[in-house]
């Protein structure tokens, strides 16, 4: 992409009304533009890093054999109803009545809707174990929206729901999905900590919060430190082996981590007191065992093979897909601006033209931009008549993980400058050498 042909509507300075970095950040790279409290249009740049979340999100589920699909975001208030949730969930339901005077609402969560889809097409254990999910928009009508997409009123989610024929299996699908957040926050560059958690209004006695610890966090969090020397990696898992999952379930909640709701400071005094930390954190996930709580209440039921018919044990599993756009740059910025990870970046490169109208210059950035293109790559080129310093300063904020800088000077001694956006080192190396180093990075073959 040129950047003289792209709708980038960044801002030199930071909005009154931004509270947290995400939210000022965001603003200034001109990523979102408030439409009412909580609520925001989604602009190219904050889009592209939302689109390439949302992509990870899906990856990693589908590795897991769970399958993708889309429900309303209305849905009648009589199922609800059914669950007994309709009255129970309080304001920040946003209720609805249609031209025909029918109750609706705009979902919040699925819980109600998917136990109604699944019940109306299986109804035996041979169809078991079955696990669908979506990525949709939610409304909550939060009474204070405030820090930009960290707590609006609509937001991007993915939520997920298994159905299984026994709680020994359930329990399964709620390691599986343990395995799959792990993975994921890790490809987004985030080292989100399992904490146990409080249920909420969905319900259910085994429930875990994913948290990234910031400062701005809306959480008060307790852990033993020694949770964060824990990785995921790249190990090799087979979700339908119960041991595999037990095991990475037991390896990154054994230590304790509970959030402000849970915490029990006499188990926590048993921690080593040079081990024991306290600070804020950031939810981006949870994940809920709640049995048959829906399947009873709504009727969903599977013959379980000897003759009986039983409620399927179930739970949800929940991604906060645009809330973790905002949890990335809490967890990856400096004071000039984004750093975002290579995993999620909205461009892999940028390209910046020193002196635009040059004709050496010129065909020099004419060819890397080729040269990446040409491998699957995308980059930005800044090619507007502007000063170095601005453009410099506009790649700093956007965050770009890698820039090109092609200047007369340089390019005397066939050479351009590669500098790393995290670290903000340079060095000087031949366009082919960049083209090649970047492309190292990506997995592409140069």
């Amino acid at each position: 992409m040129r950047l003289s042909r792209y709708f980038l509507p960044v801002l030199k300075e930071t909005p009154s009304e931004a509270q947290i970095v995400s939210h000022r950040l965001m603003l200034r790279a001109g990523m979102i533009k408030q439409a009412s409290a909580g609520i925001y249009s989604w602009l190219p740049l904050g889009y592209k890093v939302l689109k390439n979340i949302e992509n990870i999100v899906h990856e990693e589920q589908q590795r897991a054999g769970h399958i993708p699909m889309l429900m309303p975001t209305l849905q009648s208030a009589d199922l609800w109803r059914e669950s007994g949730r309709y009255d129970a969930y309080g304001p920040e339901m946003l209720r609805i009545t249609d031209r025909h005077g029918r109750d609706m609402l705009y979902g919040p969560t699925n819980e109600e809707m998917i136990t109604d889809i699944f019940k109306g097409a299986v109804g035996s254990y041979k169809d078991l174990p079955l696990t669908l999910y979506h990525i949709q928009w939610k409304f909550r009508d939060e009474i204070r929206p405030r820090f930009g997409v960290m707590r609006g009123r609509e937001f991007l989610m993915k939520d997920g729901y298994n159905f299984d024929l026994t709680k020994e299996d359930a329990l399964h699908a709620y390691n599986r999905h343990l395995v799959t957040y792990l993975r994921t926050y890790e490809r987004l560059g985030l080292q989100a900590i399992p904490m146990r958690a409080d249920s909420g209004p969905i319900g259910g006695d085994d429930t875990h919060e994913f948290l990234v610890l910031a400062e701005t966090g809306e959480s008060e969090v307790f852990y033993d430190s020694e949770i964060t020397d824990l990785t995921f990696g790249e190990r090799d898992i087979d979700y339908d082996n119960v041991e595999q999952c037990a095991a990475v379930m037991e390896e990154f909640t054994a230590r304790y981590a509970r959030t402000d709701e849970t915490h029990d400071e006499a188990e926590f005094e048993k921690i080593p007191e040079a081990r024991r930390r306290s600070a804020r954190g950031i939810e981006v996930g949870q994940i809920f065992y709640f049995g048959t709580k829906y399947s009873e209440a709504l009727g969903a039921m599977v013959d379980d093979g000897k003759g009986n018919k039983v409620p399927v044990h179930m739970g949800s599993h929940g991604i906060g897909v645009s809330r973790l756009l905002g949890a990335i740059i809490e967890a990856s910025h400096d004071d000039k601006g984004i750093i975002w990870p290579e995993g999620v970046t909205p461009f892999h490169a940028g390209i910046v033209n020193l002196r635009q109208g040059d004709s050496a210059t010129d065909a020099a950035c004419e060819t890397l931009y080729a040269a990446l293109t040409n491998l699957g790559l995308e980059p930005l080129y800044d090619d507007r008549d502007e000063r170095a310093g601005g453009k410099f300063a506009t790649m700093d904020l956007i965050g770009l993980p890698w820039r090109i800088t092609v200047g007369p000077r340089g390019l005397k001694n066939g050479m351009v400058e590669l500098t790393s956006r995290r670290s903000g080192e340079s060095e000087e190396v031949s366009p082919e050498a960049a083209v090649a180093r970047i492309a190292e990075i990506y997995g592409k073959s140069a």
